[in-house]
């Protein structure tokens, strides 16, 4: 069997390390081939107010995170991004959507081209990931036959409100409402795009909280949930081509 190949979108500024990182590093230890896209080609760059770390910069990243980031930044697949318009879904096992608060995401969360391509993921029914903020890339993403997001019928999570506010509340006496990147709350918006009750979960504080349904993995924050939705995506991955 060949080496999954998995795509890993990103804005140019502004996604959250860890939760782009560690998911590639678990992806990397297997030999796993990776590929970046942005939208015009140029390196991704994280939030530099979490690459300050955990005391240094509000909700910045742990040590874990921030050795992934650097491990993951200085691999030749990162260093060499493409396109957004040249990602060719065939070319891909699985693919990762990561979070991120600060403004510069809304390049990555509202891009039309990486709806269309992660609507793509899902009618051929490949494994698709994400955490936080990205999320709201798959409530965006509309699948064609139906009008409805692709998520309409999953069970998901994402960030939730509580841990929102609490990212606002810890964070609003210095940066304002640089990390409330949206009025509307994802938790809100995933869920009108689920579009039935109880297919949301929102997992308890602070335990790690990973949501599986059938090629979907989703989870809400690095902080609790980064290493356990890492470990779950590979699993569901592996299961995907493997048939077991």
């Amino acid at each position: 069997m060949s080496q999954p190949r998995i795509l890993i979108p990103l804005p140019d500024h502004d996604f959250d390390p860890t939760e782009t990182a560690t998911p590639w590093r678990v992806c990397a230890q297997r030999g796993w081939k990776t590929t970046f896209a942005t939208e015009n080609g140029a390196i991704a760059e994280a939030d530099p107010r979490l690459l300050l770390g955990f005391v240094r910069g509000p909700l910045g990243a742990g040590p874990t995170g921030l050795r992934d980031y650097r491990e993951m930044t200085r691999s030749a697949d990162y260093q060499q991004p493409i396109k957004y318009a040249d990602i060719n879904v065939g070319e891909y096992d699985a693919l990762l959507l990561a979070g991120g608060h600060a403004p510069g995401m809304k390049q990555f969360l509202e891009s039309k081209i990486i709806q269309q391509k992660t609507a793509e993921f899902f009618k051929r029914e490949k494994c698709v990931g994400a955490i936080c903020h990205g999320v709201l890339v798959l409530a965006r993403s509309i699948d064609p036959a139906t009008g409805k997001s692709v998520l309409c019928n999953y069970k998901t999570t994402s960030l939730t409100k509580l841990l929102e506010i609490i990212g606002y509340a810890s964070t609003f006496w210095l940066l304002g409402r640089r990390f409330r990147t949206y009025d509307t709350y994802v938790e809100d918006e995933v869920r009108a795009a689920v579009g039935i009750s109880g297919q949301y979960s929102t997992g308890l504080i602070p335990f790690p909280h990973v949501v599986v349904d059938r090629n979907l993995v989703t989870s809400r924050y690095w902080l609790f949930d980064a290493g356990q939705y890492a470990l779950k995506f590979a699993e569901v991955v592996q299961s995907k081509l493997t048939g077991k």
